[in-house]
């Protein structure tokens, strides 16, 4: 129950894929990376969340999936936002997903992205989506490019102080239509979260120098091929950036290891096709999902070698989604 005078923002966004991957912050307290990115963002996975500004909480609480969770870095972005709207009232934040959560599939990305709009709809702030990108990145770095939709880039930035480290959008969602096969290969959280894993792998890995220095050619030549809508040069750069940052990560102290069995397989099973000439490439986040980008012609063939792997549970079909956006109250499943 809300008492009397409370204010309620309702939103959704949907998480993204790095096409060339982000992995390790230069300023972990402002959430800034050592690397830029570039993502697509996904129309079939969906983030839904309330945010109830409420004179009567002592504190700010989050509900996600319909259990009490941590509310420290939700705490974070509310306050950036409750600071512009000189207004000092807690929150209560509903948030449901519906794709499994901590596994791999970007959550926090829709998460903090869905919580941002939906707060700065509260509170009648209406921020710009820049603003709201600097501001999602504070509770989840790749949350500042759910914020957009279509194909997204965000730099790594120079400035101290991160206000150059925003996204933005480099073509809308209907700018270059490919499809989006996510297989699915287990539901369970992952064992290492990727904050604590990006720490783990700047302290230890060989690699991470190497990895730094060479993401601006990945991320020109992934830039270039998106505003050509050439698509083998974008398979060759995002899986080039993805085998990287995974070698990056299991040549740590001790190894990272995201994969399963059944990631290993879908990847070669995707090998296997393009090798056949079908227009498909892979990507992996940290986590054991695979997804796999194709032109959309190919997306039935694709989708049914894919379930044709063992160990893959199920396979989600996507298109590129729009960004995080304000809808009613109803719409937003209660836990």
């Amino acid at each position: 129950m809300s008492s009397e005078g409370a204010i309620i923002g309702c939103a959704e966004a949907h998480p993204n894929i790095a096409l060339v991957k982000y992995w390790g912050k230069r300023d972990e307290k402002l959430n800034l990376p050592a690397v830029g990115s570039i993502s697509v963002t996904l129309d079939a996975l969906t983030t839904r969340t309330r945010v109830t500004f409420d004179p009567a909480l002592r504190r700010d609480e989050l509900r996600l999936g319909g259990s009490e969770a941590d509310a420290a870095r939700v705490s974070v972005c509310l306050d950036l936002l409750r600071e512009k709207a000189g207004v000092g009232w807690c929150a209560r934040v509903e948030s449901e997903n519906d794709f499994p959560t901590g596994a791999g599939l970007a959550s926090s990305a829709s998460g903090f992205a869905a919580l941002v709009r939906a707060a700065d709809a509260a509170l009648g702030l209406g921020l710009d989506e820049h603003e709201l990108s600097g501001i999602a990145r504070r509770g989840s770095g790749s949350a500042a490019r759910s914020i957009f939709g279509g194909y997204v880039e965000w730099p790594r930035g120079e400035r101290p102080d991160g206000s150059d480290s925003v996204a933005h959008q480099l073509l809308p969602p209907g700018g270059w239509p490919l499809a989006v096969l996510v297989a699915i290969t287990t539901r369970r959280s992952k064992p290492k979260g990727s904050s604590e894993g990006m720490k783990h792998t700047a302290r230890t890995s060989p690699y991470w120098e190497a990895w730094v220095e060479g993401q601006e050619e990945d991320l020109a030549a992934a830039r270039g091929a998106i505003l050509r809508q050439n698509f083998e040069a974008l398979a060759e750069v995002s899986e080039r950036s993805c085998l990287k940052m995974h070698a990056l990560m299991m040549a740590s102290s001790p190894g990272l290891l995201y994969w399963s069995g059944a990631t290993v397989e879908a990847i070669h099973a995707i090998r296997g096709l393009r090798h056949e000439g079908v227009p498909v490439f892979f990507t992996v986040d940290a986590g054991p999902q695979v997804k796999a980008v194709c032109l959309p012609g190919a997306s039935d063939e694709v989708e049914r070698a894919l379930r044709g792997v063992g160990g893959v549970l199920e396979v989600i079909r996507s298109g590129i989604g729009e960004g995080a956006r304000v809808v009613e109250p109803e719409s937003v499943v209660r836990g």
